[in-house]
């Protein structure tokens, strides 16, 4: 499937006045713990009147408490961008819903055989709901993860009889992206699909993407592209990185996320995302620009020695 950008095809400005951020694999690891450089630079940030919008493949209401936690008064992105909602005034309540791109019913019912004539489990995302088939045995861990209890229905294509916000597939790490090409085929024109996880395979409306959501904030935001950092790890994140001045990859992304990709942040376990933002958007000017042209020579240089190293006979 046609992807909508072209890798680094915006120029880099400064000062960079929007930040968007993926959570799982950028912000926090499988413990869910945000660092506290990481806090302290996006909190800066905020202060400063840069805008921060969490861009995630979670639903709002799951990015919600991360959004909190950091002090964050910008809208939150969920599904892949399919959804946004304003910040609430209350932690107790969901934020005014500001978009919703669905899937249409019968894409959703068809995504959910295709799955699972391809041997995933298939669950359901609408508005602030997980709905999940009653006999899925990992009911509970997919609830801790999103934190929220799931919907028990007996059978997901019965129970789809509206527009449903995503269908998230879920399998053995690294089947999703075995698939991926396949699942793109089978649903072109009618879905787009990505991989938001090693073990999941997601279904959006047509031309819903963390990239489209990012052109969609900026605009509102009034902010260039070009004066947007955006950081991610998976290739959900791919056209969100492309589509932005200063894409940035976590490193641990797979190779078309880092070909995306301007820069390379480094890792989750030093905290990476707040390091790109402490040196790109809270520096001054000149020292922002140094720090992007290293940043950039050693992106460049990694991905010549992944090149190297895929060469026959190396």
């Amino acid at each position: 499937m046609a992807r909508p950008f072209l890798p680094r095809s915006v120029a880099p400005e400064f000062p960079i006045r929007m930040v968007a951020l993926d959570i799982d694999g950028t912000l926090v690891d499988d413990d869910l713990a945000l660092g506290e450089r990481t806090r302290a630079a996006i909190g800066r940030a905020v202060h400063r009147g840069i805008r921060v919008s969490l861009v995630t493949g979670r639903m709002t209401a799951s990015a919600m408490r991360f959004a909190a936690s950091l002090g964050l008064r910008d809208p939150i992105v969920g599904y892949q961008g399919g959804l946004a909602r304003e910040m609430p005034l209350r932690a107790d309540r969901v934020g005014r819903l500001l978009r919703h791109m669905p899937l249409t019913a019968a894409v959703a019912r068809d995504a959910v055989a295709w799955s699972r004539s391809a041997g995933l489990d298939a669950h359901a995302n609408h508005l602030e709901e997980l709905i999940i088939p009653a006999d899925d045995p990992q009911v509970d861990d997919y609830s801790a993860f999103l934190g929220t209890r799931a919907i028990r229905v007996r059978d997901l294509e019965d129970w789809i009889q509206h527009p449903i916000t995503k269908i998230v597939a879920v399998g053995a790490p690294g089947r999703p992206k075995v698939l991926l090409e396949a699942a793109r085929e089978r649903f072109r024109g009618r879905a787009d699909v990505t991989v938001a996880h090693p073990r999941f395979l997601e279904f959006v409306a047509p031309g819903v993407s963390k990239g489209q959501a990012v052109r969609w904030l900026a605009r509102r935001q009034g902010v260039p592209l070009g004066q947007v950092l955006a950081v991610g790890d998976q290739l959900n994140d791919l056209e969100m990185i492309a589509a932005v001045g200063h894409g940035t990859a976590m490193p641990q992304g797979p190779a078309e996320v880092i070909g995306a990709a301007r820069y390379v942040a480094p890792p989750l376990v030093e905290e990476g995302a707040g390091d790109m933002i402490a040196r790109l958007a809270l520096a001054t000017v000149p020292e922002a620009r140094a720090a992007a042209r290293l940043f950039e020579e050693e992106a460049t240089a990694l991905r010549e020695r992944e090149r190297t190293a895929r060469r026959p006979g190396t």
